[in-house]
């Protein structure tokens, strides 16, 4: 895969979300990294919707998005080369130590349920550290988290 200073830093993949608020925040997250934002659908949503707009402001017009009709479109579009890290729950690597380079993709899942697990047991895994517990984060936070140290480690921030 190229790494040239054409390449993203990174792209966003959200697989068939379901919540406006939380790609518009990812969108937001997006645009402050120089990330693009990819969303496979279905949606839970339209990117009309008012919470949608609400929540991605005017940080969409910073965002290079793409839309795909579902993951066979999604994984025809991607160049041969491309790096695409799962991140699961059900994952035993951290994000910490993934040696993340620029032009990487970052998958995530729907809210309600995550990946499935044909599709991320058929990527390189990777989890969010949860010392104190819980089930998960939200996914934007979870996105916003990744991304930041995906940034970090490629640009050394």
């Amino acid at each position: 895969m190229s790494t040239d200073a054409t390449t993203p830093l990174l792209h966003v993949v959200l697989y068939e979300p379901e919540k406006a608020g939380n790609v518009g925040n990812v969108a937001r997250t997006c645009s402050v990294l120089g990330a693009e934002l990819h969303l496979i659908r279905p949606f839970g949503f339209h990117l009309h919707d008012r919470e949608f707009r609400r929540a991605v402001m005017d940080y969409l017009q910073g965002v290079t998005l793409h839309e795909y009709a579902n993951w066979t479109d999604f994984q025809a579009r991607l160049p041969q080369q491309a790096r695409v890290f799962a991140f699961s729950t059900h994952a035993t690597g951290l994000h910490t130590r993934a040696g993340f380079v620029r032009g990487d993709y970052l998958l995530f899942g729907p809210e309600s349920r995550g990946l499935p697990a044909w599709l991320r047991d058929a990527l390189p895994r990777l989890k969010l550290p949860q010392p104190g517990g819980g089930r998960s984060l939200n996914l934007a936070v979870a996105a916003g988290v990744a991304a930041f140290e995906a940034g970090r480690q490629i640009e050394g921030w």
